[in-house]
């Protein structure tokens, strides 16, 4: 077997490794939250937390039942939340609103503990995803005076069979759990293969430089780059699988982890979640805009606002002339 094989072979062991480790260390976060949330969608809790919440959609330009869709988007995933959406009768304004708000904040208990493996804090995910869902709601319902009329959705989605008893309703979890790590499978080992691929023939490293224009702006070090387009096309779960690598192998600092991870949270898959409004019969280009924009004012005002918070740390640190 001559040199050039045994390379060939060398990069696809690593990269099929690469990708069943992150494949276990994310599928660890999805399995147990997935079985959680489906569980206590069959208790009183979920219609308890839409309850709750339901006073506050005014604020937002809301009927209180558009919270179904809006607990359900953040409890498990856009899936849910637009099946949400499609079982009600709401404005084209309204609908509109909810999908910015679920671009911004959806998937949040997984999407959330990925980001605390990254090293992500816990406030900084919450506050940005929440915040940004609320601040967009707010802005649209006082600039947006029209869309009264009722929205006409595209597609109805298929009834499932309600699980009877809490025997069927656990394996109904651990269904759509498998469901959930295996299609993470499918994705993040290919995804590191290539990942693998573009660094033995360094590939990355030209990409990287490529992009370096685009990360200074938003005060990103170029060895993340990857990590925002894995993210802005696949996903904040799946792009955090390449990030975790490259926060323990590239060195990307817990800053440039921070920061790329608040751009991926205001504007990631772009392809996939804005495909996914289309049947919703609402302009989808926008929601498209609305998220880039705040990625890039976000992301660039917290670096300034970092940076300049790390000099006057600097310029406080007393000299010692012992």
């Amino acid at each position: 077997m001559n040199k050039q094989s045994l390379r060939e072979m060398k990069t696809f062991q690593n990269g099929i490794k690469a990708g069943l480790t992150t494949t276990w260390t994310l599928g660890k976060i999805i399995f147990p939250i997935t079985i959680l949330v489906v569980i206590l969608q069959h208790t009183p809790i979920l219609p308890w937390i839409v309850k709750l919440i339901s006073p506050i959609m005014g604020l937002f330009g809301l009927s209180g039942e558009a919270a179904i869709p809006i607990v359900l988007g953040n409890a498990l995933n856009l899936y849910a939340g637009i099946a949400g959406i499609l079982s009600l009768e709401l404005s084209v304004k309204e609908v509109f609103i909810i999908a910015v708000m679920l671009s911004f904040s959806h998937n949040i208990f997984i999407e959330t503990g990925v980001a605390l493996k990254v090293g992500v804090k816990l406030w900084i995910v919450l506050l940005v995803r929440f915040g940004l869902a609320a601040m967009s709601a707010i802005i649209i319902n006082v600039l947006w005076k029209g869309g009264t009329e009722t929205a006409k959705y595209g597609m109805t989605p298929a009834l499932e069979s309600i699980p009877d008893g809490w025997l069927e309703i656990v394996l109904l979890g651990v269904q759509k759990a498998s469901f959930g790590v295996l299609q993470l499978a499918m994705i993040v080992i290919p995804l590191m293969l290539l990942v693998q691929l573009l660094k033995d023939r360094n590939y990355l490293q030209a990409f990287s430089e490529k992009l370096a224009p685009f990360t200074k702006v938003i005060g990103v070090q170029p060895n993340a780059s990857m990590t925002l387009v894995a993210g802005l096309v696949v996903g904040l779960a799946y792009g955090a699988g390449i990030m975790i690598q490259a926060v323990r192998e590239d060195g990307v600092s817990k800053k440039d982890a921070t920061l790329a991870f608040i751009f991926l949270v205001a504007c990631h898959a772009v392809i996939e979640d804005t495909l996914l409004f289309v049947p919703l019969g609402i302009p989808v280009i926008p929601i498209l805009i609305i998220r880039l924009v705040t990625a890039f004012v976000l992301t660039i005002i917290v670096a300034f606002v970092w940076r300049r918070s790390d000099e006057k740390k600097e310029k406080e640190v007393p000299i010692n002339y012992g």
